[in-house]
């Protein structure tokens, strides 16, 4: 019964990776007085240099979820097949973009039987919903916030959400590479998106809550500009 927490988790993952494609560099600083600028920002980057499509780093990147079970213990899980991309506009962060998509097979709670269960029509279905994906419509500052909206898509569910995001830094890393960070933690109602499956103990407690945290972490760098075409011999 374990298994149904981790499904809904996987949607939750998916909305909190696109928050932050958003994130304008400095709208952070101005409406975030708690974060150093001088610290999380090289001072060498131009707005043209930090300006550009910066692509999901996996390999420094982790979207991961817990879900309660019993009332007793949070069980963890993460999604470890997943591409996003940002299309970042130094001169306007409003008008900057996101987009992501996580393969519903990639599920991963370190347990084989339950993530089978998790990958069935009782959770994902993912033999007819192989994507979830996540695709930003707008970028704003809310008070000392900025809060990312967009369209989440899972299990055949369409839903608006909203996004906190917090920013972490943009910097050139010691091979030249520019390079931007994002987290957010926030939680989600599983059943929102058709997640149902599940019991409710004798004491009127859920098997698996209803609520489930999603906690990302997010590394991104700038793509490498596109060659000039060359010109068609004569």
């Amino acid at each position: 019964m374990k298994k149904t927490a981790f499904l809904s988790i996987g949607f939750l993952a998916i909305i909190a990776l696109a928050a932050f494609a958003i994130f304008p560099a400095n709208q952070i600083a101005a409406n975030q007085p708690s974060i150093n600028w001088a610290e999380v920002q090289d001072a060498k980057l131009s707005p043209q240099e930090m300006a550009g499509v910066y692509n999901f780093d996996k390999a420094h990147s982790n979207i991961g979820f817990r879900v309660k079970h019993m009332g007793l213990a949070e069980v963890p899980g993460y999604f470890s097949d997943f591409s996003g991309s940002i299309n970042y506009d130094a001169a306007d962060a409003t008008k900057s973009s996101v987009e992501f998509t996580t393969k519903a097979t990639s599920i991963n709670t370190g347990n084989e039987g339950r993530d089978k269960h998790l990958r069935s029509a009782d959770f994902f279905e993912v033999e007819k919903y192989s994507d979830i994906t996540f695709k930003s419509t707008k970028i704003e500052k809310r008070g000392n916030n900025i809060v990312a909206t967009g369209d989440f898509t899972m299990k055949g569910v369409t839903k608006q959400i909203q996004l906190p995001v917090t920013f972490n830094g943009m910097l050139k890393d010691q091979r030249g590479n520019i390079k931007m960070g994002f987290s957010i933690e926030t939680t989600v109602n599983r059943r929102d998106y058709g997640i149902n499956y599940g019991s409710t103990l004798p004491n009127g407690s859920l098997m698996l809550s209803d609520d489930v945290k999603i906690n990302l972490q997010i590394e991104a760098a700038k793509a490498a500009p596109k060659p000039a075409a060359t010109p068609a011999a004569e």
